[in-house]
């Protein structure tokens, strides 16, 4: 299993790090050129093309069945789903087969509404309770695939 992350955004990346290194799992950040820092975190770090769907391109040519991907974006973790691929966001919510129609369909409403004019405040602010529920999550889930129940 490898652990794969839609990096230009996450707030986790650290955080993962830390986990990984405990259940000894390998981490790929995946982001844009635009986001190359001197804060790397470990892990292997691959960097794309600024395109808009360039770093998502990536991850679902290279996952496989069984991988983990920490993102935040709707539509890459539908397409994800498909390949049997666990998907977490950095705020600690898993995307399955029966919750991501609806997640689906709420950004399309959403999107609907912004061409139409109308403009929403946006996320919530990513709080420390956020960066909790994260780990938590993600520990429960990589405990289970290392058959380390704890």
């Amino acid at each position: 299993m490898n652990i794969y992350v839609d990096a230009d955004a996450c707030p986790v990346k650290q955080e993962i790090m830390t986990i990984a290194n405990e259940y000894q799992f390998e981490v790929v950040f995946v982001a844009s050129y635009n986001h190359v820092s001197e804060k790397t975190y470990g892990g292997k770090w691959v960097f794309v093309d600024t395109g808009k769907e360039a770093a998502d391109l990536y991850i679902v040519n290279h996952v496989k069945k069984g991988d983990l991907v920490v993102s935040q974006d709707i539509g890459l973790a539908g397409l994800l789903l498909k390949k049997e691929v666990l998907v977490i966001t950095p705020r600690g919510k898993i995307y399955t087969e029966s919750n991501i129609d609806t997640a689906l369909q709420f950004r399309y409403l959403s999107a609907m509404e912004r061409r139409g004019g109308k403009f929403t405040k946006g996320p919530k602010k990513f709080t420390e309770a956020d960066i909790i529920n994260f780990i938590t999550t993600m520990k429960k889930n990589l405990s289970k695939d290392a058959g380390d129940l704890k």
